[in-house]
């Protein structure tokens, strides 16, 4: 099985790829001009942020970059495109021959192009009986296409290779969670010789049901020695099938020919004066060769907030990785203000906090409890009166537990475990421990 991927990223620009209408409209066919609706005489002038994002994906992925690059029209007749051709790149991308270090495997990059999106296109009435309604905001938003070569090898791993570069994607171009809703995939996929496409599936579990449909359906057709058509098909979310739309156009069909109304554009020069920050998987590496951790553990740091791990990289230096990796990982994690710590008096709090447990002027307890405060949690100041009273309480919901311990000390484990639970980080575990083993040892 062979399955590539073209995938549309939808670039958060505050204005469309070739003219000033916003991107951002809510209501429909709101924010459309002449050059968006290609009316004769309108002039389309390239938008020179969705121009620097494109290009920064390119570097991301290794590819070539041009000296010089230029868009053409390509011709279809729908009714979301209402001037009969899209603006794209054909013969000359932004970005050629990259790779994608996937978990060890390297996933080829075709080509990364940019290009308009049509409008889109929403059906009501009952099957039959149907009206296409045309919103033609959505024309014009600028897209970066991300083809990749046949080298995903299953549904699964199409998925995870697809989630996996969103990550990277969307930190490279600030995309939101909101924006990434509108990442759309063409899968292809091909059991046997010939491969069918599956276009504009939205979501990753939506691609990964299309993918598994479309095996199992090419699968039954090869079995029964029938021929899979190269056709262009669609997935329906509802039923979860695969539907055929049209036989698959070749790039022929699309009679591409050079965009007159735009120039040629020296990007080799705007790409080499961008700056590509470190990614979230990149830092994750990075993160685990040079402190000692574990792959797994430096990349749900980096998925919980790159916050965190500035936080995690100032506290390694100042104390070390074992008291870097406790509080920024098992506790301070935890805190779901520590995602949006943006504010430097709290962030020096924190680590001036951790330095002084480090230092051995506090122990775990009120190193907790201090930073339980700071980021506004209630906490109970912890008394010996409090967790006494707490042993007391779990003695009285375990009758037996004298006896108990007196056949098994190991008996004693329980009750150390509901007391933890019950104080709910309060007192140390060693504390509690201590205590519980005391109390016990009276009873006898």
């Amino acid at each position: 099985m062979k399955i590539g991927l073209e995938i549309h990223v939808q670039l958060p620009t505050q204005s469309k790829m070739f003219c000033p209408c916003p991107t951002g409209a809510v209501g429909p066919n709101t924010a459309v001009c002449p050059t968006c609706l290609g009316m004769p005489g309108s002039r389309p002038s390239l938008n020179r942020s969705a121009l620097e994002m494109g290009l920064k994906l390119a570097q991301l992925f290794k590819c070539r970059i041009p000296e010089k690059t230029w868009f053409s029209r390509k011709t279809y007749f729908y009714p979301d495109l209402a001037k009969h051709f899209q603006i794209t790149q054909f013969d000359n991308p932004i970005g050629e021959n990259g790779v994608f270090d996937f978990r060890g495997k390297s996933i080829r990059i075709r080509r990364v192009h940019l290009e308009e999106d049509p409008g889109s296109i929403k059906r009501v009435g009952r099957p039959g009986q149907e009206l296409s309604l045309v919103d033609y905001n959505r024309s014009g938003i600028p897209l970066v296409e991300i083809v990749t070569e046949p080298d995903l090898s299953d549904p699964t791993e199409a998925r995870q290779f697809l989630s996996d570069m969103l990550t990277e994607i969307r930190h490279i171009i600030n995309l939101t969670e909101e924006s990434e809703q509108s990442v759309r995939v063409d899968c292809n996929i091909s059991v046997g010789k010939e491969r069918v496409e599956v276009k504009n599936v939205t979501g990753l579990k939506n691609m990964e049901r299309a993918l598994k449909f479309e095996a199992v359906r090419q699968s039954k057709l090869l079995r029964a020695h029938h021929p899979v058509l190269r056709e262009t098909r669609r997935y329906d979310e509802e039923r979860r099938v695969t539907v055929a739309t049209r036989k698959k156009e070749f790039e022929e069909d699309y009679g591409y020919i050079g965009e007159p109304d735009l120039g040629v554009f020296n990007v080799l020069e705007i790409a080499a004066s961008l700056e590509v920050t470190e990614t979230p998987l990149a830092r994750a590496k990075r993160l685990a060769r040079q402190y000692g951790i574990s792959e797994t553990t430096s990349r749900q740091m980096v998925n919980t907030s790159m916050k965190l791990c500035d936080l995690f990289e100032e506290l390694a230096e100042r104390t070390d990785t074992d008291t870097a990796l406790r509080w920024t990982g098992t506790v301070t994690a935890s805190w779901s203000s520590i995602k949006n710590m943006l504010d430097e008096e709290m962030r020096d709090s924190v680590i001036s906090t951790v330095e002084r447990f480090h230092r051995q002027e506090i122990n775990d307890t009120e190193c907790r409890l201090q930073l339980a405060k700071l980021f506004g949690e209630k906490v109970q100041e912890p008394s010996e009166t409090g967790l006494d009273e707490a042993i007391e309480q779990a003695i009285e919901r375990n009758p037996g537990i004298f006896e108990d311990y007196t056949k098994n000390e190991r008996a004693a484990n329980r009750l150390i475990g509901e007391v933890i639970r019950e104080t709910a980080g309060t007192y140390s575990s060693q504390e509690i421990v201590l205590k519980v083993r005391e109390r016990l040892e009276r009873g006898r």
